[in-house]
């Protein structure tokens, strides 16, 4: 018997929050799954606070997949935004789940790759920056990586033509 989703699930999913692209974002973040097929894309605009300290100003996703994919893609927009960027690395898979009163066990893979997203957008502005990344990221960032590459080489013609199609629409 399938266990149903909770109303905070339902909720994201028919009225996601932060849904879109930020042109010119100062990261982003691309993640995906190669057994389900969801794949993520998590831009985010940086600034500061009243105290200085880098914040996510704005935060909006692309999601192509289930339910809880876009669910978990609405839900972390909304605990990371206007957090700084240490605290928005901690934002886990846990979290995500709490925050929306649980996930069916078959569908949490959903809330990593959310996670994984938000992780790489961060490190992707670090990055560009020229900023000090912890050795936490960096290694996150490398098993990322190694997903990404396999999902790449397995799906290349699909991904090519993925890309080539969104390059158009800009």
């Amino acid at each position: 018997m399938a266990v149903p989703y909770s109303s905070k699930v339902m909720r994201h999913f028919l009225h996601p929050k932060n849904m879109g692209k930020i042109k010119n974002a100062d990261g982003v973040g691309k993640v995906g799954n190669l057994r389900c097929g969801d794949v993520m894309w998590l831009y985010i605009k940086v600034g500061k606070n009243k105290s200085g300290k880098e914040i996510i100003k704005d935060i909006k996703f692309e999601t192509f997949g289930c339910v809880a994919a876009l669910a978990t893609s609405s839900a972390i927009t909304e605990l990371a935004k206007g957090k700084t960027l240490d605290k928005a690395l901690k934002i886990n898979r846990a979290k995500i789940v709490k925050s929306l009163g649980g996930l069916p066990l078959i569908k949490i893979h959903c809330s990593v790759l959310a996670a994984d997203a938000l992780d790489e957008a961060i490190y992707d502005y670090l990055q560009k920056n020229k900023r000090e990344i912890s050795l936490d990221l960096q290694k996150r960032h490398e098993i990322i990586l190694k997903s990404k590459e396999g999902i790449e080489h397995r799906y290349h013609d699909w991904i090519s033509l993925e890309e080539q199609l969104r390059h158009k629409k800009k």
